[in-house]
């Protein structure tokens, strides 16, 4: 039987691992994918189950705001010593863009260790820290296709959507941090009359765009680029507002500015609902009033990647420490690895609470 409840830590599944966006369960560990900052680690050693391809110089492809809310946020695991000494031999372009968007507050430290002597070493180590904590973002601009292969055979429990179509047919919904477009292309199945597709990631949003412009069906979609913290959309604009394995606790993947945004578009009486959720945010969840749903699986969920090509292309880099994901594969000559594998709980849960527009919905910061 599924479970049905206001959340309580206690009952609370395992989901510590590599997975989500989308990102959150992927992020779980570099995000604030850690992770979204989470915990994409190997137990073991405390390394990053993924093997990491990027330079320094990668750090162009992203844009102003994105850099400016990395530099700023600790949610991102980023020291401003770190960003500084990562820069050293790096290019004029390169350190004039970071320069330029640290604040003002910050730039004088940052280019006091921008002229800091340091060994190579040094310069390395904050280099792959840098990069690291880095990852997901990086992969979402950078390697967009790529983190498709990976996330499109994560299928959701189908009785996830069965649960939610009451209140996603013939009614306007956001998919906040859609990503590719995973669960906006299943709102459209149950029936959704129009849905909002919010995501940061350019990459992403071309790849859901092209989704789109294929099929005829999926003129229903309306992408946008936005962040949780700032959703295009009106006040009172949609019946659901929904996030598939993008929205965390921290500030800078939702918090409590994401969670006043999806409040402010979302009309009175209806329904914010986070699938997939990450296990370090249930305390954060039982503290705003979530109901938590714990789907039954009657044998075990795996993931399904396109080829056995693709599925060791994403094992060789995304779980690069988690050998046993590569011997499954070589082993069974099959493109699927149970989540048990993998080392994380299979997205068959969900939270949800419903708008209460007596509150007020907008975030007010500390002062």
């Amino acid at each position: 039987m599924s479970v049905d409840r206001v959340l309580l830590v206690s009952n609370m599944p395992s989901n510590d691992g590599p997975v989500g966006t989308t990102r959150s369960n992927h992020e779980v560990s570099w995000l604030a994918p850690a992770e979204k900052g989470e915990s994409s680690t190997n137990s073991a050693d405390n390394e990053p189950l993924f093997k990491n391809p990027f330079s320094i110089e990668d750090l162009q492809v992203f844009d102003d705001a994105t850099m400016q809310r990395m530099l700023g946020s600790s949610g991102f695991g980023l020291t401003l010593e770190d960003v500084a000494w990562s820069l050293h031999g790096a290019s004029k372009p390169l350190v004039r863009r970071v320069s330029h968007n640290v604040s003002t507050e910050q730039r004088a430290h940052f280019q006091q260790e921008l002229k800091r002597a340091l060994r190579p070493d040094e310069v390395k180590a904050a280099r792959q820290r840098v990069l690291d904590r880095l990852f997901w973002e990086l992969t979402y601009w950078k390697m967009p296709n790529l983190y498709e292969e990976l996330t499109e055979g994560e299928q959701l429990h189908p009785g996830i959507f069965q649960r939610l179509a009451p209140d996603i047919r013939g009614k306007i919904v956001l998919d906040a941090g859609a990503g590719s477009g995973r669960a906006s292309l299943e709102c459209l199945r149950k029936g959704a009359k129009l849905v909002y597709a919010v995501e940061p990631s350019p990459g992403l949003l071309h790849i859901l765009e092209q989704k789109i412009g294929s099929q005829p069906a999926c003129s229903r979609i309306v992408p946008y680029q936005g962040r949780f913290d700032h959703i295009p959309l009106g006040d009172d604009s949609v019946d659901l507002s929904l996030s598939c394995s993008a929205f965390t606790a921290e500030p800078e993947q939702g918090g409590e500015p994401g969670l006043a945004e999806l409040k402010r578009v979302t009309k009175a009486g209806g329904k914010i609902v986070f699938i997939w959720p990450r296990s370090e945010d249930y305390s954060w969840l039982v503290a705003h009033g979530f109901h938590y749903v714990s789907l039954p699986i009657h044998q075990e969920m795996t993931v399904h990647f396109r080829s056995l090509q693709s599925a060791i292309r994403c094992a060789r880099l995304f779980y690069a420490h988690n050998k046993a994901v590569l011997r499954h594969l070589l082993k069974t000559r099959k493109p699927e690895v149970p989540f048990s594998v993998l080392g994380f709980n299979p997205p068959r849960d969900y939270c949800w609470i419903t708008v209460d527009k007596g509150q007020n919905s907008r975030f007010v910061p500390d002062l």
